[in-house]
């Protein structure tokens, strides 16, 4: 298990020693109770990993630790086999010590994207919401944030960002390995919260935009990604079976319903600031992700649909506040 005692500190200096008792056991039961098969493996993985000093690091216009220089050929030969045995890597790309972790994901572009629009991170308490191995979470770090919390269920996310933060070293930056709906109710302590790639996962979208709102302090703001569809206000998808081969979609709302949804729950200034179908370039198979992709789940003869026939993805970005 990480160790958490630095994030609980930061809490409790906030006045929130409630929400560290209630933190540390939810953290504790999901390492419990989700004993995975492969767990043992990752922790010795991670556990092997050599000790190094990075000469230096970037988080503002990449996630990069270290250079290749820092290491012989031998031993960066033998910390990239190390890094493959946690595969399938998802969320990217790293660059660490010269090795191009080339992730399924392309998440700078989606980082490239909402970057100038939301409010500066500078001295930020940030959350982010179902974020995977912790990509965006470098890069709110390297924007200015002065603490980084992200929340994921999937225990290899865990170890993957246990392995980057123990080659990156000490940093404000902590991923639990829970979902938002573990984490204490009406927080009100966040800054800005991330929630991207999340709500169409959700069987009820408006619990999730109303936990996201109890996480944010007054004046705080929501960056919210998610899939969607034309249409007008009224309008709302919800597959039969699958979306894209996945069966754990549900709604996906055309941009002017999913706003609307916003307000009703009490966002204010609710604006959208991109629009962006995915592509098979942003989400790919690679040798770090070696599972079906995108360019499989869409109609091989139409790419504006899902193999299903449904409306292929297409992600929405909005930008809210609350009082």
């Amino acid at each position: 298990m990480m160790d958490y005692s630095p994030f609980y500190q930061v809490l409790e200096q906030a006045g929130g020693a409630a929400w560290v008792k209630w933190i540390s056991e939810q953290v504790e039961i999901a390492f419990d109770q989700q004993s995975h098969g492969d767990l043992a493996r990752w922790q010795k993985v991670v556990d092997g990993l050599p000790n190094l000093s990075p000469s230096s690091v970037d988080l503002l216009e990449s996630v990069r630790i270290g250079n290749c220089e820092d290491l012989s050929d031998q031993l960066r030969s033998r910390l990239r086999e190390s890094l493959q045995q946690l595969h399938p890597w998802r969320k990217g790309p790293y660059r660490v010590f010269g090795i191009d972790v080339d992730t399924e994901w392309r998440s700078d572009w989606k980082w490239d994207r909402l970057k100038n629009h939301i409010s500066p991170l500078h001295n930020r308490a940030v959350l982010d919401v179902g974020c995977g191995n912790g990509y965006h979470c470098w890069r709110m770090l390297g924007a200015g944030a002065r603490l980084a919390v992200g929340v994921d269920p999937t225990l290899l996310n865990i170890m993957q960002f246990k392995a980057l933060r123990k080659l990156y070293g000490d940093a404000a930056i902590y991923l639990l390995p829970l979902g938002i709906e573990q984490m204490p109710a009406e927080m009100k302590f966040f800054d800005t919260v991330f929630s991207m790639g999340v709500l169409y996962h959700r069987r009820s979208p408006i619990d999730h935009l109303l936990e996201l709102k109890g996480c944010l302090r007054a004046g705080g703001e929501l960056v919210l990604e998610t899939l969607v569809v034309k249409g007008d206000a009224s309008t709302v998808l919800l597959p039969e079976r699958r979306y894209a081969q996945m069966r754990n979609v549900w709604f996906l709302p055309s941009i002017e319903a999913l706003m609307l949804w916003m307000r009703r729950c009490g966002f204010k200034n609710v604006r959208l600031c991109d629009v962006s179908k995915t592509t098979v370039q942003e989400q790919r198979g690679t040798e770090w992700m070696r599972f079906n992709s995108l360019r499989d789940f869409l109609d091989p003869t139409n790419d504006e649909l899902t193999c299903e026939g449904l409306p292929a993805p297409v992600r929405a970005i909005i930008i809210a506040s609350v009082e």
